[in-house]
């Protein structure tokens, strides 16, 4: 359930993206919680999920015993809805270089006030690179869905991103479980929050700079 001290969970923070998702968009979901945005119905809408490594118009997960050669960018088992096609990974390449995607929306580790993305090493760690670079570069949009603080409770909006970057100036909007951020000419802009939750909070939690223009009281 969502409180004012959690946010959204994650299936909740699915749901409000896909919300916004606009009829006959092709869009890849990017491993983490993005993955969870075919398990959302968008009645009266077709929206065609891409996975990166070559399958298009992936659907929910299986009801009955998954085919382990049908997976998302996770490993997850998922189906396929009626249409999709599977190919390698070259033409999955091709189709994000190209500018096919209509969007792609991705987990982050951190991003910048003036819409950098880090999303593929923690200094120190073990890196995964996958198919974030190529896909920032080639997708009309970028959209990133993420918890508003790291494991450690440190904002994850910040100033500047302190880790290697995925793409620098690329992010239109930001989707955490606590509110929705877009980027208005430029500008980092606080567009709603999470019910219960107060714009001073969100205030309190977050180390970047950004303007306020709430288009409603709650998401």
């Amino acid at each position: 359930m969502t409180t004012a001290q959690q946010g959204l969970t994650r299936a909740e923070l699915a749901r409000r993206v896909a919300d916004d998702l606009v009829d006959g968009w092709c869009v890849n979901v990017g491993i983490g919680v993005p993955l969870l945005l075919p398990e959302q119905a968008t009645p009266g809408r077709e929206i065609v999920y891409h996975c990166e490594h070559g399958l298009l118009g992936v659907g929910p997960a299986p009801q009955g015993a998954p085919d382990p050669d049908v997976t998302d960018a996770g490993k997850n088992p998922v189906t396929l809805v009626e249409g999709a096609a599977s190919f390698d990974s070259s033409l999955s390449f091709a189709i994000a270089r190209g500018g096919r995607l209509d969007l792609c929306v991705l987990g982050a580790l951190q991003v910048g006030e003036n819409g950098d993305l880090a999303n593929w090493l923690v200094p120190g760690g073990n890196p995964g690179v996958g198919g974030a670079m190529d896909l920032v570069a080639g997708a009309r949009r970028v959209w990133v869905m993420m918890t508003h603080l790291d494991k450690q409770g440190r904002p994850k909006l910040r100033k500047r991103c302190s880790f290697p970057l995925t793409g620098p100036g690329v992010v239109d909007r930001v989707y955490t479980d606590l509110a929705v951020f877009e980027f208005v000419d430029g500008v980092l802009t606080l567009r709603e929050c999470a019910p219960g939750v107060t714009p001073e909070r969100i205030a309190a939690l977050t180390e970047a700079a950004y303007s306020v223009d709430l288009r409603g009281e709650s998401i």
